[in-house]
């Protein structure tokens, strides 16, 4: 690169961390609004936050910013492309109108309904009332309770029974979080199988599929507690090989993009689609208009070509003519650490100690996810604080790796899941043992306190 190019990324998260380091090593000169404790030692922070867009489209004109970069859905969906776009800037991303994909739950049912992509059946409800009446009056089977608006990766509930269900609804009625995203309620059929992620790149006509990992939205281990933004993930998933990830592309993925096209909401940027890897074939479980968080840390540290042509070549529709993106071999693991109470009210401003002690270990980078410096000292300053990215040859030393950062880092309250990964590899164990578990995690798998995966009988 003969000179360097000057991007700015919005956004404070993990995500936004991932995507800075990675320019950087690009090459490109990098601010951040407003950034982390992270970026601040690798760029520029600007204390601007997402939704003061006239004061970004200022930032951008008076810094010459080649490129600007969102990382979060919130200021997609408010419109910020459109704005930048008219201003004559640069801007990866989406439409206010295609970012409806992920901010609004129905919109993307309509689009996977005129693009026939397999996803759960549903019922669309505009009050609590009218939706627990539905569930009082079928029958008490499974169901997933979403909130129809964006609700920070929360407003999903996956349902046992009805008693669950009417909590769910409950929830959402009571709890502040969810006011704005509760203008509709849907209640779909429960999908049973393997939960995937797979994103692409795309300029609204050509798509570039990215390498498929697994997150993990429960709380705590063994996917059990509520549903969080994302406590760790790791790429890539042995659930999807090259044939299973071709069908998602002419099945999904294409016919998504083609569709929203049709409706003439034509889609460029990241196209996020959560999967269940279902006995009837994959299926749409949602679709998010970003990198997922912290998918993307998991995903970047293996990328070895440059993320900024990608960039540049989506923004400017003409992603047919770059080269297919390089990836290292091996695998990555990303471990989320959380503060106590997450994802419920938590502390913030609790000194963490260990970074640079986690950053020392081989193949580990610490990317921030909610942290800010008071005096030199890094504290955090969210529910989950940091995503502890790990290479490996093999998943299994990722996850080793990973989890040695993680027993660096120490602050007040500090926690993590210890089984990040373990579906993966017990089902790369029964794999290579030729036992497979139909349920895909044989009864043997433990996990240690220090988050390494055993074998061992009778657990």
């Amino acid at each position: 690169m003969t000179q360097s190019r000057r991007v700015l990324v919005i956004g404070s998260g993990g995500r936004e961390h991932a995507i800075a380091w990675k320019l950087v090593r690009d090459g490109a000169e990098v601010l951040v609004a407003p950034g982390n404790a992270g970026t601040a030692a690798i760029a520029e922070n600007v204390p601007l936050t997402g939704d003061d867009i006239p004061a970004l489209v200022a930032l951008a004109q008076s810094r010459a910013i080649d490129l600007t970069v969102v990382g979060p859905e919130a200021p997609l969906v408010a419109g910020i492309v459109d704005v930048f776009t008219a201003a004559g800037l640069r801007i990866f991303g989406p439409t206010a109108k295609a970012a409806q994909l992920e901010g609004s739950k129905l919109f993307c049912k309509q689009i996977l309904h005129r693009g026939d992509v397999p996803t759960a059946m549903f019922e669309e409800f505009r009050s609590i009332a009218r939706a627990r009446e539905y569930l009082l009056a079928r029958e008490d089977v499974p169901v997933v309770v979403k909130a129809d608006g964006l609700a920070a990766g929360k407003g999903v509930f996956v349902c046992k029974d009805r008693s669950a269900a009417v909590a769910a609804l409950d929830t959402l009625s009571s709890d502040p979080q969810f006011a704005t995203a509760t203008t509709g309620i849907l209640i779909e059929e429960r999908l049973d199988g393997i939960e995937v992620s797979v994103m692409a790149i795309t300029d609204g006509r050509t798509i570039i599929t990215l390498p498929p990992l697994q997150d993990h939205k429960a709380a705590y281990d063994g996917d059990e507690g509520p549903n969080t933004g994302g406590m760790g993930a790791y790429c890539p998933t042995p659930f999807v090989d090259s044939e299973l990830l071709t069908e998602i592309e002419s099945r999904i993925l294409v016919p998504t993009v083609h569709a929203l096209r049709r409706a003439k909401v034509p889609f460029q940027g990241v196209l996020y689609a959560g999967l269940m890897l279902t006995a009837q074939g994959p299926k749409v479980l949602e679709f998010n208009a970003r990198f997922g968080d912290p998918e993307c840390q998991s995903l970047l540290v293996r990328l070895e070509s440059s993320l900024l042509e990608l960039f540049d070549a989506a923004t400017d529709r003409r992603l047919d003519s770059v080269e297919p993106p390089v990836w290292c071999a091996g695998a990555s693991a990303t471990v989320v650490m959380a503060a106590e109470g997450y994802p419920g009210p938590i502390e913030k401003g609790r000194p963490i100690r260990g970074l640079l002690a986690a950053a020392g270990v081989a193949g580990v980078q610490v990317f921030h996810a909610a942290t800010r410096s008071v005096a030199g000292t890094v504290v955090s300053d969210g529910g989950r604080v940091l995503a502890v990215t790990a290479l490996g040859d093999s998943l299994a030393k990722a996850k080793l790796q990973a989890y040695a950062g993680v027993r660096e880092i120490r602050w007040q309250g500090a926690w993590c899941r210890k089984d990040i990964s373990d579906k993966a590899l017990a089902f790369e164990w029964a794999a290579a043992a030729d036992a497979f578990d139909p349920d895909g995690v044989p009864d043997s798998i433990a996990t240690d306190a220090g988050g390494d995966t055993m074998l061992g009988v009778g657990q």
